[in-house]
């Protein structure tokens, strides 16, 4: 993905999961997109976005005891996210359970299209962008053409079906919100 979004690009993705860190860990390539659709595969999308449920915690020790070492820096990057989202991003989720389990990722940028397919949700451990603590995900890098354009039919065809899939972006920015 950070070779291959570019200035201008336009993102299809659908996974289970969206952390704000992995927004954070692709920051310079997202903020450089025109346009993100981020398919939710599950109706129960709010709860797959709470860092603290995804992504691993880390604490300090120090003279007041445990703390969260992750929290100043989560509202810094749920607001800038919620930024980006007000701005960028439109987001669905599917109405059922258990009906969309892919993963996908298509890029386009001028009329070169690219897209990948497998197991890797949109968390830093799922993205490989981990310190060394990444899932091992399988994924195919989707080379012809014939493929991509279909994979993004799919997509597509999907996206506009409003019997499968409803519009959520208030919920996630709400949700966002009361990160920060």
């Amino acid at each position: 993905l950070r070779v291959k979004i570019k200035d201008g690009s336009r993102l299809s993705v659908v996974s289970a999961y969206f952390t704000i860190y992995a927004y954070d860990k692709l920051r310079q390539e997202l903020d450089r997109i025109e346009h993100l659709d981020f398919l939710f595969g599950e109706p129960s999308f709010v709860n797959r976005l709470d860092p603290d449920k995804t992504e691993k915690k880390s604490f300090i020790i120090d003279a007041d005891g445990l703390a969260l070492a992750n929290r100043l820096q989560q509202k810094r990057v749920a607001k800038e996210c919620a930024d980006w989202i007000e701005r960028k991003v439109d987001i669905k989720t599917v109405r059922q359970s258990n009906l969309l389990h892919g993963k996908m990722y298509h890029v386009a940028t001028a009329g070169v299209e690219d897209a990948i397919m497998g197991s890797s949700n949109f968390t830093v451990r799922g993205l490989g962008l981990g310190n060394g603590d990444n899932n091992i995900e399988l994924n195919l890098i989707v080379d012809s053409n014939r493929d991509r354009q279909d994979l993004k039919l799919w997509f597509d065809e999907l996206w506009n079906n409003e019997k499968l899939v409803k519009d959520v972006k208030q919920e996630v920015l709400l949700y966002l919100r009361k990160l920060y």
